[in-house]
């Protein structure tokens, strides 16, 4: 048996109707760009999370691009957050001008640790980027009342945690802004590429409006210095469609995640760990092997495919060497970024595919 890692076009063969006739309708209107379907899925987008105001730009890396630059935080600043990410956190960061400081993460959930953050404050901090990383929620509570006492901003990163909630509220909605993705993988995804910002700040969401189009107050008065990053009719249309699908997706996530719980949990491998209070999305299913090259090539060698997210803590990419970090300088994210794998997870996988891995796990140990 084959079984990829995932497959979008399952997708698209269930929902064909569905999608072109969306995509036909917007065609036949003929607007592609900040129409009304682009309104119509902003609101529904806020609706869904609580909070006041949605904007659609271009992708994930220009909504944390865009939060920053309201708070005009760029050359001189400084940002604290995680090298266990994916690289778009980190170069959002550095197009805005600023320095990214990293702290350590917990060993626990892989996300940042809060008790790391304070000793990495300087005078020059303005804002704390946690990233929600696999859908797992950080401890948003002690992050939001080290960023009240220094005065710092909270930008969430939500890339991979659409729906995600901590104490039965949705990620995205504690900071100041919270930054979603859209890139065709996540659990909500568009067909190409997207982003959001969010934010309860009228006059912060005001802003981010006219830095995604050029500064544009009307079509031809430009009041500040902007950018074009704009989510098109066509991904706001499907995802609005998708987003009445999100929770009953992430339920399935969720079903998938505690098959793999249940009979993998007695095996010499470390699964993921959910704790009370945090509603796991599980856009990623990452768990932590000894042997792991060993490992990969065992379920490669059986179809199955399997991915590291990720292998290289950014402070140890060559990119990223003028930040002068150091192996060493993070022993946990390090220690960890050696033993993790990505287990297939998403809405179509079939259980026979989910009963095939299981299976060869198994194996693969008892061998």
């Amino acid at each position: 048996m084959k079984v990829p890692f995932g497959d979008l076009s399952r997708q698209y063969k269930k929902y064909k109707k569905e999608f072109d006739s969306i995509t036909s309708r917007v065609f036949k209107r003929g607007s592609f760009i900040l129409g009304e379907n682009l309104n119509s899925f902003e609101k529904d987008f806020a609706k869904y999370l609580g909070v006041s105001h949605a904007i659609g730009v271009a992708n994930g890396t220009d909504a944390l691009f865009l939060a920053m630059k309201a708070f005009e935080i760029g050359s001189g600043d400084e940002v604290i957050t995680v090298s266990n990410t994916a690289v778009p956190t980190i170069s959002a960061i550095d197009a805005a001008g600023a320095k990214p400081v990293f702290v350590d993460i917990e060993e626990s959930t892989f996300n940042i640790d809060p008790s790391k953050i304070e000793p990495a404050i300087t005078s020059k901090t303005k804002a704390i980027i946690p990233v929600h990383l696999y859908g797992n929620p950080c401890n948003i509570a002690k992050i939001a009342g080290i960023a009240a006492r220094y005065k710092l901003k909270i930008i969430e990163d939500c890339a991979q945690a659409h729906g995600a909630e901590y104490k039965g509220k949705k990620a995205g909605t504690f900071g100041d802004f919270g930054a979603f993705s859209f890139y065709p993988s996540k659990n909500l995804g568009a067909n190409g590429d997207g982003g959001m910002v969010v934010t309860n700040n009228e006059r912060l969401a005001e802003k981010v409006r006219l830095l995604r189009n050029y500064g544009f107050s009307d079509r031809y008065n430009s009041i500040l210095r902007g950018y074009n990053s704009r989510l098109d009719e066509v991904q706001a249309a499907l995802l609005d469609f998708k987003l009445a699908r999100l929770d009953e997706w992430n339920d399935r996530r969720r079903q998938i995640a505690n098959r793999y719980i249940d009979e993998l949990c007695k095996l010499p491998i470390i699964i993921p760990s959910v704790f009370p209070g945090h509603k796991h999305v599980f856009h990623l299913f990452v768990v932590r092997v000894k042997e792991r090259q060993k490992f990969l090539g065992f379920m490669s060698a059986c179809g199955i495919n399997i991915i590291i997210h990720y292998p290289i803590p950014i402070h140890l990419q060559p990119a990223y060497e003028f930040l002068n970090y150091k192996r060493g300088d993070f022993p946990i994210t390090e220690k960890v970024a050696e033993e993790i794998v990505s287990l297939p997870i998403y809405p179509e996988l079939e259980e026979k595919e989910i009963s095939y891995i299981i299976a060869k796990i198994i194996n693969y140990f008892k061998n």
